[in-house]
């Protein structure tokens, strides 16, 4: 009987262990996400200086921690609008903005090298990885999505905006760089200005030491008062004896 118990018991210990094991993968599996990306197909409408042109390219956003804030990088998989010349090495400088969305917002500036190889006429631009810097500046979670890009070229300026309203291509789980889940006023990499207060340059008075700063002060020139008006009446008698 009691061989067959610890049969028993020997059975039941290695399905528990399982078990604990597959709960505990279960945890780590649904604790790990920290961001999402997609892929989004973006539908430029380009206004050229020779008229408007379209294109769809699909969109990529990338995240890295970088002391405080995070590097994005934007990439584009197909080429946007076209030139009716020749674009030569160099002659053409992209650059994008990326919109916020979530428990922040604003826009961060992305821009990146003109290209590195001459662009043939009549043939869709192809758009190098696009770079930028984003301070968080409230915690939670923050969308990433592609917006306006512009490209210039040979002295003109080509605007593409997505009409398609794309969704988000990146999700990130942030926190503010001061540890809150607020935010002030401020550009999209997370700096703010501060004010100086207005006046006649005086400091304030605002603790009990400025007080018996204030307290001696008074007594000093009491006392300064008391040792002339001594000394007046010193002489004055004196004044008066030799008359």
């Amino acid at each position: 009987m009691s061989y067959q118990k610890q049969t028993r018991t020997l059975t039941r210990k290695p399905a528990a262990l399982a078990l604990a094991v597959a709960v505990a993968s279960s945890v780590v599996l649904i604790a790990a996400p920290a961001a999402q990306a997609d892929v989004v197909d973006v539908n430029y409408q380009c206004r050229t200086p020779i008229g408007n042109k379209g294109a769809v390219s699909p969109i990529d956003i990338k995240a890295v921690s970088s002391g405080n804030g995070h590097t994005l990088t934007m990439s584009f998989q197909k080429g946007v609008s076209s030139s009716p010349v020749e674009l030569g090495k160099g002659a053409m400088k992209p650059s994008a903005v990326i919109e916020l969305g979530g428990a922040d917002s604003g826009r961060v500036a992305m821009a990146g090298p003109a290209n590195s190889a001459a662009i043939p006429a009549n043939t869709p631009i192809k758009i190098s990885d696009l770079s930028g810097t984003y301070t968080p500046r409230k915690s939670g979670k923050v969308t990433f999505t592609a917006g306006v890009l512009t490209i210039k070229a040979l002295g003109t300026t080509t605007t593409c905006t997505p009409s398609n309203n794309p969704g988000p291509a990146l999700e990130l789980d942030v926190k503010a760089s001061g540890g809150g889940a607020g935010g002030g006023s401020g550009d999209s990499d997370g700096s703010a200005s501060q004010g100086t207060p207005s006046g006649t340059g005086e400091l304030p008075r605002t603790g009990p030491l400025d007080s018996a700063v204030a307290l001696g002060t008074l007594g000093g020139t009491v006392l300064l008062t008391g040792a002339a008006g001594a000394l007046w009446l010193t002489r004055r008698g004196q004044q008066r004896s030799t008359h």
